[in-house]
């Protein structure tokens, strides 16, 4: 099958389509969407499924038009991945279904999919994934090796706007008593010297790295000891969960239902629900390597059903059975 993908952000264009070409599968990613190069793919590519995910530069309102108007007319089954539910489903994956009409849509959040039937428009649920070409384990890099780090963006201005956010929450209890207790936490990703109104303390300028290449992290997650991976929402895991375990990274993260759902705590990763319980994990897994290499071990091996290559699996054998390919 050929699948072509209406992307170009490094985020989205080394998991699922590299999960499509893991079952053999012939696949094709974009670029940049211009309104020339959309027929001209489906003219000399000829794909047999379309697909588009994310939300970046390829999705803003002229390219919606422009997918909608030479996609549609074509008949190639086109099929929406919503990354951005919950919390962005009203400002942006709505609007785009409703524009850019796919023949199917998967969300990461299953509450949401009742709201795509209800616009007429087949769906289910699909969580996030990891794919081992970009998110493996490596040599510890002196470069990136820390004790405690964060690869994460701060999303300062996002979370003004959502004042009862999960990730704040989670943010309380994973990474504010560190900055309070004056641990060093190693910081990559933006917008972590604007966090002071979330946190309620100033994160370290020298604790500051600023912005990592998605396919840089794995080194991050190799290198440290400990990864401190924020939550987003109690019913459903960020995309980095996956791949900070893929990556053989040990990992602490809020302890939520679906968290449990997914992995068992204390075997996979590590789970705190407060300030305190933070301290305590911090303190006792800095000083013992050894329960720390068990965990990883674990992890990694826990993770590897939920590779981008299963993903694509379980994708095409439900576009299957609602007769969509």
């Amino acid at each position: 099958m050929r699948v072509l993908f209406l992307e170009n952000h490094p985020m989205w264009i080394h998991g699922l389509p590299n999960g499509f070409r893991d079952l053999g599968h012939n696949v094709k990613i974009s670029g940049v969407l211009t309104q020339k190069k959309i027929p001209y793919l489906l003219r000399t590519y000829r794909p047999d499924l379309i697909v588009s995910l994310g939300w970046t530069a390829e999705h803003s309102a002229t390219k919606r038009k422009w997918v909608h108007q030479y996609v549609k007319k074509s008949g190639i089954p086109h099929v929406f991945w919503a990354t951005e539910d919950p919390t962005h489903h009203q400002t942006f994956s709505a609007p785009y279904v409703s524009t850019v009409q796919p023949n199917f849509v998967f969300t990461v959040t299953a509450e949401k999919v009742r709201d795509y039937i209800h616009m007429g428009i087949p769906a289910a649920h699909m969580d996030f994934g990891y794919h081992p070409s970009v998110h493996r384990r490596g040599k510890i890099e002196a470069k990136y090796k820390s004790n405690v780090a964060v690869v994460a963006n701060g999303y300062a201005k996002i979370l003004k706007q959502y004042p009862d956010h999960y990730r704040i929450h989670s943010l309380q209890h994973l990474i504010v008593p560190l900055l309070q207790d004056g641990t060093k936490i190693d910081f990559w990703g933006r917008h972590w010297s604007q966090m002071k109104p979330i946190l309620g303390t100033q994160v370290p300028a020298a604790w500051i790295h600023g912005y990592l290449h998605y396919t840089e992290a794995c080194k991050v997650y190799s290198s440290a000891n400990i990864i401190i991976g924020p939550q987003n929402h109690l019913s459903q895991v960020t995309q980095r969960t996956y791949e900070i375990l893929g990556s053989g990274g040990f990992l602490l993260t809020s302890d939520t239902p679906e968290i449990r759902r997914l992995f068992m705590p204390g075997r996979d990763l590590v789970v705190s629900s407060s300030p305190f319980e933070t301290r305590q994990l911090i303190h006792y897994y800095s000083n013992r390597p050894n329960e720390r290499e068990q965990i990883r071990q674990q992890g990694m091996r826990a993770v590897q059903q939920h590779s981008y290559k299963e993903r694509a699996r379980y994708m095409l054998n439900q576009l299957k059975f609602h007769n969509i390919i």
